[in-house]
């Protein structure tokens, strides 16, 4: 028998772990024949109602055992959202029959370990296929795989709460012919990573993609004596300081990453913002079909004319039409000094009647106007509930 008092508590909470795991696969099993349903029957995929009731009924049970509300709401969120994102998958799956393949080629900057190395396996996961990863040296390589048809997808960074956005990206959109078809949120968190045992003052050299230093720039300002280098992604900085092993130096990037090059982590929370998350984007050669019980985004580009208002009245096209912008960006357009491209994104599906109506008026507005991609929204917006007012209730 062993001396340790913990051992027998630990087992029944393995086991219970386990136990909850079972449930959850259970779960998901249900959610799926949910998903099932709405197809046949054109359901909505999120009811807000449903799901409030739900989450209040929770966190009442959930008092009742003496746990606390905060804790309930925020593991039914995550519950809710793998939900919503498993069934608006198996909807798209549905509604693109063509796309489903025994392999899925995607490319995406850097190797393993690096950002949207751990994006990509993200996205995929919800997809059937296997996956086959092909690393790139930078977003023109990545654009030129999948136009070449070396490679089915791309997943690429798009904008960063900490940064903004990735301007390279947008200029590849410019000229690209791909369309977008997804889309994810990943949180990003930087660790100074090291191969060997050492301490922040021992450092001397530090290796990162750019995006990371602007990303941390709170945190490099206050050190000293510190050369930094810049890398084509996070992987290939965690693979420069794995192969010189040396104490002197360190690289900035994920604790999923480091382990996978034998690095550890010595500062955490290194982004001026501690809430700090990427937007990728997900990009092919043909367009997808959103069904009509998905929230969907479209983003276009498009440019006005050189007059007075030109762009307020482009604007006043989404507004007339009850349509709503979540994003604006400018990019000048090269060869044309002075003037600029405006990347929109919009909450709505192309097979709206609004959507279209609000396309065609732009269309008619613009000197130049074209949608590059109507997609799945993966920004689940969690249910609203007052923990306090569901217990008061």
């Amino acid at each position: 028998m062993s001396d340790n008092p913990l051992l027998p508590i630990r087992e029944k909470i393995t086991a219970l772990d386990k136990n909850l795991l079972e449930m959850l696969a259970e779960r998901q099993s249900l959610t799926n024949q949910v998903a099932a349903t709405k197809i046949a029957e054109g359901i909505d995929v999120r009811d807000p109602k449903r799901e409030e009731q739900l989450l209040i009924s929770l966190i009442k049970t959930g008092q009742k055992f003496g746990l606390d509300p905060h804790y309930v709401t925020k593991l039914f969120h995550v519950i809710i959202e793998d939900s919503v994102l498993n069934q608006q998958a198996l909807l798209s799956a549905k509604a693109n029959p063509d796309l489903a393949t025994p392999l899925n080629r995607v490319a995406f900057l850097g190797s393993k370990g690096s950002y949207s190395y751990l994006a990509t396996q993200k996205y995929f996961s919800r997809r059937s296929g296997e996956l086959l990863e092909i690393g790139c040296d930078s977003f023109a390589e990545i654009i030129e795989t999948v136009e070449s048809n070396q490679a089915d997808y791309a997943v690429l960074p798009i904008e960063n709460t900490s940064s903004g956005s990735i301007n390279e990206v947008y200029d590849q959109l410019q000229h690209t012919r791909l369309s977008i078809v997804g889309e994810l949120t990943h949180p990003v968190q930087h660790c100074l990573l090291v191969a060997t045992d050492t301490k922040l003052e021992d450092i001397r050299t530090l290796y990162a993609h750019p995006q990371v230093f602007a990303q941390c720039s709170h945190f490099l300002g206050k050190l000293s004596d510190i050369e930094v280098i810049p890398a084509d992604s996070t992987s290939a900085a965690m693979l420069k300081v794995n192969e010189l092993n040396r104490p002197d130096v360190a690289a900035m990037g994920s604790e999923a990453g480091g382990k996978l090059y034998g690095l550890s982590v010595i500062e955490s929370n290194l982004a001026n913002q501690k809430e700090n998350h990427s937007r990728f984007i997900v990009v092919a050669q043909n367009a997808v079909t959103v069904p009509l019980q998905i929230p969907a985004k479209t983003t276009l580009v498009m440019a006005t004319t050189q007059a007075p208002g030109a762009l307020v009245d482009a604007l006043m096209v989404l507004k007339e039409n009850g349509v709503n912008m979540t994003k604006l960006e400018s990019r000048p357009i090269n060869g044309n000094p002075w003037e600029e491209m405006f990347y929109l994104d919009i909450e709505g599906n192309l097979q709206d009647g609004k959507m279209q109506q609000a396309i065609e008026q732009l269309k008619a507005t613009t000197r130049f106007c074209k949608v590059l991609g109507c997609y799945p929204s993966e920004d689940i917006k969690h249910t609203a509930v007052s923990a306090v007012a569901a217990l008061t209730d």
